[in-house]
């Protein structure tokens, strides 16, 4: 059957955006800092893009990248993310980059302005939490945080297992009433 050109869904537009009219792109996490959310209480979270070279995007579709010792600095007004281990592109030559070089993060001043003032309080710090695609733009997805005392992190731990018994029950029991 045919259907003129005018009546049919134009590529991208209004069916490329998500609620409220916001462009809402899927998300395709390369990398997470498990490790953050164990350490620190999140405060605030804020997504920043980050400046690449080509073999590091490259290097990024790939999958292979770690933010375990990552952390953010704020220098000079602007933000920078250290000790993210993007590794080497395996097909790249001369032009590849170095595996731990600082990156720039794209953020607006008032959030950067933001961001520093909370970091020189006492016990706060800005973690890397993920590295993800979002509309084909690499992007940082950032957290204000404070770090977690050891008991802190042990109470943490026991509210997950007794969520996690309370789900098994709960599955349990439905189970049961279906059979």
């Amino acid at each position: 059957m045919y259907v003129p050109k005018e009546s049919q869904p134009k590529q991208g537009g209004t069916a490329a955006k998500g609620r409220d009219g916001e462009k809402g792109g899927k998300r395709k996490i390369v990398a997470q800092n498990k490790k953050a959310r164990h350490d620190y209480a999140i405060i605030d979270t804020y997504e920043a893009g980050l400046v690449l070279t080509g073999t590091e995007v490259k290097s990024l579709r790939e999958g292979r990248t770690s933010l375990s010792d990552g952390f953010v600095q704020i220098d000079r007004g602007e933000a920078w993310l250290h000790n993210a281990h993007i590794p080497e592109y395996h097909q790249g030559s001369w032009t590849n980059h170095s595996a731990r070089r600082k990156r720039k993060l794209l953020l607006h001043r008032e959030e950067i302005d933001k961001l520093e003032s909370k970091a020189q309080e006492t016990g706060h710090t800005i973690v890397p939490l993920a590295l993800y695609f979002k509309d084909g733009r690499a992007k940082a997805e950032i957290a204000l945080a404070r770090g977690k005392k050891e008991y802190d992190k042990r109470q943490t731990l026991r509210e997950q297992q007794d969520r996690r018994e309370s789900d098994r029950a709960i599955a349990a029991a439905k189970r049961k009433q279906r059979a």
